[in-house]
């Protein structure tokens, strides 16, 4: 008996290694045949075994001989991309390479041309919506589907998105500015010129930017904790702005989505279920953040259901939430006849994306902005000069958004949000994937190479947006690296050498109208990257919907923050308030040093679950204050 089922074991165990090395052997081969330079590896990177314990693997592979790991290992790792910049494209000598395992094979790609090309034939190169199947887990949206499921969504979601609605959103990202500001002061910080050290900017950032998309977005008053609800407000839209829980519910709307967004990889891989009845507290806190959210969509979606059958008209802003649900409960029998609309599922998973995508995206941008600025004074100060020039001493209230947006998207505020995108983009990586219905050729670096159908393409924004093929640069002033392009350096926007331009003709487009703005990610004005080598946002069909509307929000903000104030980094583990108040100029200007050291590092340890941000309780300290009362950034000798 016992020989038996050694016998059988030792079967099942030959049977998966020989089936293991046929599959190596075989993805070798095809790999072969592209003619793109290749890593063999052994499991594939983005497996959910190798990524839940790449802590555990990583010590134990590092016990063979380096040669044999290094790089190999570097690709397997989670935003190697970002840490590590250039040096996997620079140890292979080519913009474009495949990583091969028993399991995949993965194509990545710093190549603009490539990424230009790959983006504008939608058809051809599908987005890789399995790699976005976490995001489609409260229905499938605009972002996790494909074909005429996609335009659907697209048409559905689109028409929210205009120039009257980034006004509103102007207005709005104003409001909510000054309302983080007062909370940021607290009682007495005007007085006294300034804050308390903020270790919390990512955190501020997040309800900044949640509460903007849910008033223009959704029609929803969030609140700070400084404010109350105005007396005009919808009574049925009270509950979601309100401070304190409804009935009904265990926390508020505003705590419902952030701890979702906190606890979204937890969500999907435990079930319901489990995290019900879990003895942990970290299942019992994801149980309530889900379930309040959900039922707050759910009575968010029946109330607008009610609103588009009662035919009562659009509320002022972009109704996000009214648009979706127009598409089912908003029809006439007859017109449901002639077209698909949208089910509640999709309804409640579209609102969830343009949540997630209208807020977190352009939080942590604003975050790395400002962070960015706190480091770099000089670069702060040429902000504020532009500011001044801009808008002088009036009130922010009375700002025009026709009259001043494009002069403030040509100006340092402009190119401070442009730079940082570029050194930070969103999203590191564009996964698209080659048409399960035929091979597809692509031209990387002068030679033509096929793609096997259903090949997973990465296309590496945080990478080609710092390719010295593509971008004019220099030798780094700051590190002495040959380059300049992992420096934050905005004044790069202004250069009058250009290599390409954003609105060159799409030959390979499909020339169909999808929706969304239209025009450039940067002005007119500024230095035009070639296509392809600046996509924060993606390009193509599937671009983002919200890329105007995001632009608009972080320009308005900046300009209201650094009229009146400046952001400097905290000194605070290295000197007290007092002990820098009895330093000379010198020594403050090594103290700061320090700061800047440690927060750049800090800004390089960013990685990504949704999107590009510091996890872990991960922060860069600063201190907001009074323009005039700084202690360190108006000092020209710091840069």
């Amino acid at each position: 008996m016992l020989f038996t089922l050694w016998a059988a074991l030792s079967a099942a165990v030959a049977y998966a290694v020989f089936s293991y090395f046929a599959a190596w052997r075989r993805n070798v081969l095809i790999a072969r045949k592209t003619g793109l330079k290749y890593f063999v590896v052994h499991a594939s990177p983005i497996g959910l075994w190798w990524q839940l314990g790449i802590k555990i693997w990583s010590p134990m592979i590092k016990i063979l001989p380096k040669w044999i790991w290094e790089y190999r290992l570097l690709v397997m790792t989670p935003d190697w991309a970002y840490s590590t910049g250039q040096k996997v494209f620079e140890y292979l000598g080519t913009d474009t390479f495949l990583t091969v395992s028993p399991y995949d094979i993965l194509m990545y790609t710093q190549d603009a041309e490539v990424i230009h090309r790959i983006t504008q034939r939608r058809e051809a190169f599908p987005k890789d919506i399995d790699k976005y199947s976490l995001l489609s887990m409260f229905g499938h949206n605009v972002l996790t589907t494909e074909a005429q499921t996609w335009r659907l969504h697209r048409k559905v979601t689109s028409a929210s998105f205009n120039e009257k609605n980034a006004a509103h959103t102007f207005s709005e990202a104003i409001y909510q500015t000054r309302g983080m500001l007062d909370e940021l002061f607290g009682a007495g910080g005007e007085t006294k010129g300034t804050t308390k050290t903020i270790t919390t900017l990512e955190h501020d950032t997040m309800t900044w930017a949640l509460n903007v998309i849910g008033y223009v977005g959704f029609g929803l008053r969030l609140l700070w904790p400084n404010q109350k609800m105005p007396e005009d407000t919808d009574p049925k839209l009270v509950k979601y702005g309100s401070l304190d829980p409804p009935d009904g519910h265990s926390i508020t709307f505003a705590k419902s989505v952030e701890r979702t967004l906190d606890k979204i990889i937890t969500i999907l891989v435990f079930p319901d279920f489990l995290l019900k009845h879990l003895p942990f507290k970290f299942a019992s806190y994801t149980y309530e953040a889900k379930a309040n959210y959900l039922q707050y969509m759910d009575e968010f979606l029946r109330d607008k259901a009610k609103e588009a059958q009662a035919g009562e008209s659009t509320k002022e802003g972009m109704d996000i939430m009214g648009q979706l649900v127009q598409s089912k409960y908003g029809l006439s029998l007859s017109e449901k006849a002639k077209q698909a609309g949208l089910d509640d599922a999709e309804i409640v998973g579209n609102a969830f994306i343009m949540i997630v995508a209208g807020h977190e995206t352009t939080a942590n941008t604003l975050h790395f902005a400002i962070a960015e600025l706190a480091i770099n004074p000089a670069t702060q100060r040429r902000l504020q000069k532009d500011v001044d020039s801009l808008f002088g001493d009036s009130d922010p209230s009375t700002w025009d958004y026709e009259k001043n947006i494009n002069a403030m998207t040509a100006s340092h505020i402009g190119a401070c949000i442009n730079e940082t995108l570029r050194l930070m983009p969103p999203v590191t990586l564009i996964p698209k994937v080659v048409s399960a219905s035929s091979d597809q050729t692509i031209t990387a670096q002068g030679k033509t190479h096929v793609l096997p159908s259903g090949l997973s393409c990465n296309l590496m924004a945080v990478s080609v947006q710092r390719n010295p093929r593509f971008w004019p640069t220099k030798s780094s002033e700051k590190t002495g690296a040959p380059t300049d392009l992992d420096d934050f350096l905005p004044d790069r926007w202004y250069q009058t050498q250009n290599t390409g331009t954003d609105d060159e003709k799409d030959e390979e487009g499909d020339g169909v109208d999808y929706g969304g703005f239209q025009g450039s990610d940067t002005s007119a004005s500024f230095y035009r990257p070639v296509r392809g080598s600046y996509i924060p946002f993606s390009d193509g069909p599937r671009s983002c919907l919200g890329r105007r509307i995001a632009m608009v929000e972080m320009n308005a903000v900046l300009a209201v923050i650094f009229q009146k104030y400046s952001v400097e980094l905290a000194v605070d583990e290295w000197a007290s308030d007092g002990e820098v108040e009895n330093m000379d100029a010198a020594a403050r200007r090594e103290l700061y040093k320090k700061a800047q050291a440690k927060a750049q590092k800090t800004l390089n340890e960013a990685t990504s679950v949704l999107t590009l941000k510091l996890h872990g309780g991960k922060h860069v300290p600063v201190r907001i204050v009074k323009r005039g009362k700084e202690r360190f950034v108006n000092d020209v000798e710091l840069s």
